[in-house]
């Protein structure tokens, strides 16, 4: 059995420009979900462990993932299937207040392959909590995607923003590297 698996952070349908009626649309989500699509791809041939994170606010009246919304749904190109794990969580932290932990526990998970949204919120706590955990975190920068942010009146990029974040995980947390090196290493 592989100890390693992998979580899919928010790929969801209010972060894509593609999506009619988009609540929050990220800079990048297409591609970024093509590349998450392809580890997917790869964890199912190989029988691994998938768990699907969707974020969901509580209420229906969330500035975006609104409860019973088609926002809130998993996005098309990732969508879990029968034998996949899948955890709504109401909080950034995907461990907060959701049964996570107790998922990759059970399957004796060591290592977590990491993608999704937004990098510099729910990919940010996750990856920082599962390495306080003791799990070995890898991060594929190209299968994550965020926004443009402001701050104190200066104007961040979206790319600015992306690779910030990235370049602190990597720092401590995470290895960070793009999909097509984590397909060549990954041993599952």
């Amino acid at each position: 059995m592989s100890k390693t698996a992998l979580l899919l952070i928010d790929i969801q349908n209010d972060y894509f420009t593609s999506f009619e009626g988009a609540k929050l649309p990220l800079n990048n989500m297409e591609q970024s979900a093509v590349e998450a699509g392809k580890l997917l791809n790869k964890f199912r041939e190989q029988q691994a462990l998938v768990v699907h994170v969707r974020h969901q606010f509580p209420s229906a009246d969330a500035p975006f993932f609104q409860l019973g919304s088609t926002g809130a749904e998993t996005h098309s190109s990732v969508v879990p299937l029968e034998n996949e794990e899948t955890v709504v969580k109401h909080q950034i932290n995907s461990f907060h207040e959701t049964n996570l932990k107790e998922i990759l526990d059970r399957n004796n998970i060591e290592n977590l392959v990491i993608v999704g949204a937004m990098s510099h919120m729910c990919i940010d706590a996750v990856t920082r909590a599962a390495s306080d955990y003791g799990y070995k975190c890898s991060l594929a920068h190209d299968a994550c995607a965020t926004f443009g942010q402001e701050f104190n009146g200066v104007t961040v990029s979206a790319e600015d923003v992306h690779a910030t974040y990235m370049a602190a995980l990597g720092f401590a947390y995470a290895e960070v590297t793009s999909t097509e090196e984590l397909l060549e290493k990954i041993e599952l």
